[in-house]
């Protein structure tokens, strides 16, 4: 029996390094990592999905993405057969956004965010914020790969002016009732995961490798 093609995309900025205490069953699954490019000029978020589904190398594949990651592998579905569409700590629909960032969409206000504060992560780790604050300091260290600003801009821009109005119900929405960053209040429905928070891809991996797999196969038989 052939294996599933598992391909993961990370969340915003972030590498394939976030998936590291992910483990599926290898003689069932085989696990592929995808990783976020530099955007081309003004490329619309459909035409990017286009270009990171070229590295894509398996027929029906079943695609997992977090967050940011979450909304581009439900794009990508759009261009080619996929198994299914799992995402974590992420959204269905731009109905399912806080309000702030519908406010944020409306007055651009994310055009003011100071993205080079993102880009120099080792300065602001050199001053003491305490504990908490610095330990996530050196999670964003170790996690955030594409420190390109171009990136970044258009990636929070994308994020923001997502307009998808309709759920997917065949997207697999798992979700943790302490997310700060898509509120659990705002989400339609979600398979919650309690104590979940929106980095839970780190924190709560027990779970996620007790849970994909039958969430994975579940689909298949259906």
């Amino acid at each position: 029996m052939s294996k599933i093609a598992v391909y993961f995309m990370p969340g915003l900025a972030a590498s394939s390094a976030i998936f590291e205490r992910i483990n599926l069953d290898e003689t069932v699954f085989e696990m592929c990592f995808l990783e976020w490019e530099i955007p081309l000029a003004k490329e619309s978020l459909s035409d990017y999905a286009i270009r990171i589904a070229k590295n894509i190398k398996h027929p029906n594949p079943v695609l997992i993405g977090v967050s940011f990651g979450g909304i581009l592998v439900q794009e990508i579905a759009k261009h080619i057969e996929v198994r299914k569409v799992i995402i974590i700590s992420s959204v269905r629909s731009a109905v399912e956004f806080p309000r702030r960032m519908k406010i944020g969409k409306t007055t651009k206000a994310y055009k003011l965010i100071p993205m080079k504060i993102l880009l120099n992560i080792e300065k602001l780790a050199k001053y003491s914020f305490g504990e908490k604050i610095n330990k996530r300091i050196q999670l964003y260290e170790k996690f955030l790969s594409v420190r390109d600003i171009r990136y970044l801009q258009w990636a929070v821009e994308t994020v923001i002016r997502w307009d998808r109005k309709e759920i997917d119900e065949k997207v697999i929405h798992i979700h943790g009732d302490h997310d700060d960053v898509f509120p659990l209040k705002y989400i339609k429905s979600c398979i919650i995961v309690k104590g979940g928070t929106h980095i839970m891809i780190l924190n709560k991996y027990k779970w996620l490798n007790e849970n994909l797999p039958s969430i994975i196969l579940e689909e298949a038989k259906g």
